[in-house]
């Protein structure tokens, strides 16, 4: 039996942030720039690893995710309301989507831009008891949903070709796949349903190899799936809750890690809600797409 590797390096804190849930980041190529946000302390990070320079911008209201738009100013934001333009240098909020006006308790969760250009991302609800949540893609003309009946849902994230959609049903343990072509998303399918001891899946990347990295909610780890579902490496993490990673760096081969605070005792876990990164031995990650709609 082969055992998987555990990478020898652990993460150490980019940037002591302390977010009560930390989450999504994403990697701006054009400034080396990282975004992440803070859901629940609403708020938006930004770090230049080169200067260490880092800032918080506040939001109006709880956001799950930001998204690269052409402006770098300004970002495709997942608020609790619905997805909207959001300027971090004024303020200014421009909505454009709603998808769950009929579902107050529910709030956008994790999301990224696909390779096609769309916005994908998921819908929850916000007290985590209801399977009320879904998964959504918005093109900047249309919203359709896909993957329903969720209570807390984490990624999507696309395989390197795009042919591949991961999407994790968090409380249920399980990472699916969903075969994709363009618009049309097929059934999903169970790619991993994590082990007993593994806690609980939460966000997601994928590498340029075609490799998952799954972070774990509960269990101080990132695992490193291969995409036939087996274990290719883990990433210990020195914070229990791991929210999510994003790959970065000029050569996209620095993995950069969110993580939350809530619920924990600061004396006990105290760097619970930190920014960690570490580097993947040459590993690369896959650029950020741009939203243009």
């Amino acid at each position: 039996m082969t055992h998987p590797a555990v990478h020898p390096e652990t993460p150490h804190v980019a940037v002591a942030s302390a977010c009560v849930l930390g989450e999504g980041p994403v990697w701006d190529h054009r400034s080396d720039t990282l975004f992440w946000v803070d859901i629940k302390n609403p708020g938006v990070w930004r770090y230049h690893p080169d200067t260490r320079e880092h800032y918080r911008v506040d939001a109006p209201e709880r956001i799950g995710f930001i998204a690269l738009t052409p402006d770098e100013d300004v970002v495709i934001a997942g608020f609790k309301s619905g997805l909207a333009r959001f300027n971090l240098k004024t303020g200014a909020v421009q909505p454009i989507v709603s998808p769950d006006k009929d579902k107050p308790n529910n709030r956008i969760n994790d999301g990224h831009v696909g390779p096609d250009g769309a916005v994908y991302f998921g819908t929850m609800d916000d007290e985590e008891k209801e399977g009320s949540g879904a998964f959504w893609r918005w093109d900047g003309r249309e919203l359709t949903q896909f993957h329903s009946g969720i209570i807390v849902t984490n990624g999507p994230a696309f395989s390197p070709d795009g042919r591949r959609l991961y999407a994790t049903d968090t409380i249920d343990g399980t990472v699916y796949v969903l075969d994709a072509e363009g618009s049309r998303i097929g059934e999903p399918r169970p790619f991993v349903r994590f082990a007993e001891g593994w806690a609980h899946p939460d966000g997601m990347a994928v590498d340029a190899e075609g490799y998952v990295w799954v972070c774990h909610w509960g269990a101080s780890r990132i695992t490193r799936f291969a995409p036939d579902g087996s274990v290719e490496r883990i990433v210990p993490v020195p914070t229990a809750q791991v929210t999510k990673c994003a790959f970065g760096g000029p050569d996209l081969t620095t993995l950069y890690i969110t993580t939350a605070a809530i619920g924990h005792d600061p004396h006990i876990d105290p760097m619970a809600g930190h920014l960690f990164k570490v580097e993947t031995g040459g590993i690369r990650g896959l650029k950020a797409h741009i939203f243009e709609g």
